[in-house]
């Protein structure tokens, strides 16, 4: 399945601290997020995750220890020692499904990232090992043995990078397509919850094993059901974070809406993170969607404009309007940029609120 890019801390920190380029930053970014997803291929994820890996905290520090190791210039030596501290640093289970933990796995890979490269440089030693080697190698601790060839498969002409997705709501990543279909749906015959008699969601079992009945009683778990997401899209056309929020959740209409109405099952038609939708309004029409991935999928990129929308939504209550339109620019010629400082300047610009 398409990989989602880690926290980008360890390159930001770096790239700030030393006053690095924009042309400079780009690279550390590449190689980040290269490097993440070629590990990530080369765990051979479904033997990975039968394991109960959580994937973010265990490759995202090797990512991070690669944006860095660029950031600080590594020789090929430190940069191999800062990818065995990374790998030393690698952890996160799905133990802490349906808490804020499962998030922080994100933070700390990227943490683990750029304290691994921190320490590379200093010169600390590490494993040369650390993916492949028998007793204690991330392959054949974390899987089944991996598939070590896939992390250099066509290294330097075939960009991995390129198959990562890009989340346009802050929904799970496994319901992005429910939520695509869903609008789809909504655009193309108005639909209203008063008009709808039921909705049907089909999905995987491997996501609805983690989605399809998680209950929705507090803001983290709101976030990972599918039965209120779908009740909320529904309701509120639109799906941002003021959606799971308790004075949303607790609607009595749109907790009634989504106990009784949507019907959430497994599909065996549906595969990885696809959905089926099947929406029968009290009139007897029925509207369809099924599709393999969702908006911002590389089958189905975000366009520049959905891309600067969300960032609009997402800064607006914490920058100025103006500060956001900064940023857009900045980001726009940041290969051109000399300091990546005035950016991260721009960001740290005080709400409207002070």
């Amino acid at each position: 399945m398409p990989y989602h890019a880690p926290g980008r801390s360890a390159r930001l920190a770096i790239a700030e601290r030393n006053g690095a380029s924009g042309r400079a930053l780009i690279l550390a970014v590449a190689a980040g997020l290269e490097t993440t997803v070629r590990v990530g291929l080369g765990t051979k994820y479904p033997a990975f995750r039968a394991k109960g890996w959580h994937s973010p905290g265990v490759i995202g520090p090797f990512g991070g220890a690669a944006a860095a190791g660029k950031l600080l210039g590594l020789d090929a030596e430190r940069q191999r020692n800062a990818f065995g501290l990374a790998g030393s640093q690698s952890a996160g289970t799905f133990a802490h499904w349906g808490t804020p933990t499962i998030k922080f796995h994100q933070s700390r890979g990227a943490l683990s990232g750029l304290m691994a490269g921190l320490l590379a440089e200093q010169g600390f030693l590490a494993s040369t090992e650390i993916l492949t080697i028998e007793d204690g190698g991330l392959f054949n601790s974390y899987s089944d043995g991996g598939q070590p060839d896939a992390v250099v498969a066509d290294l330097g002409k075939r960009w991995a990078l390129e198959q990562i997705s890009l989340r346009l709501w802050p929904a799970a990543s496994s319901i992005q397509t429910v939520i695509t279909g869903l609008f789809a749906l909504i655009k193309a015959h108005d639909l209203r919850p008063a008009r709808i008699a039921s909705v049907r969601v089909g999905l995987s079992k491997a996501v609805y094993d983690m989605h399809g009945t998680l209950a929705w009683n507090d803001k983290f778990k709101a976030l990972l059901s599918t039965p209120y997401v779908t009740a909320i899209v529904l309701h509120d056309r639109r799906c941002w974070l003021d959606q799971f929020e308790s004075t949303r959740f607790r609607d009595p209409a749109v907790d009634a809406f989504a106990r009784e109405r949507v019907k959430v099952e497994i599909d065996p038609r549906v595969e990885s993170t696809g959905a089926a939708i099947e929406i029968r309004t009290i009139d007897g029409a029925v509207h369809t969607d099924r599709r393999a991935a969702p908006k911002g999928d590389p089958s189905d990129p975000l366009t520049r404009a959905e891309i600067e929308g969300k960032l609009r939504t997402a800064s607006a209550g914490f920058l100025p309007a103006d500060a956001a339109e900064r940023i857009i620019d900045l980001a726009g010629s940041l290969e051109r940029l000399g300091n990546v400082r005035e950016l991260l300047a721009v960001l740290r610009a005080p709400s409207q609120d002070g």
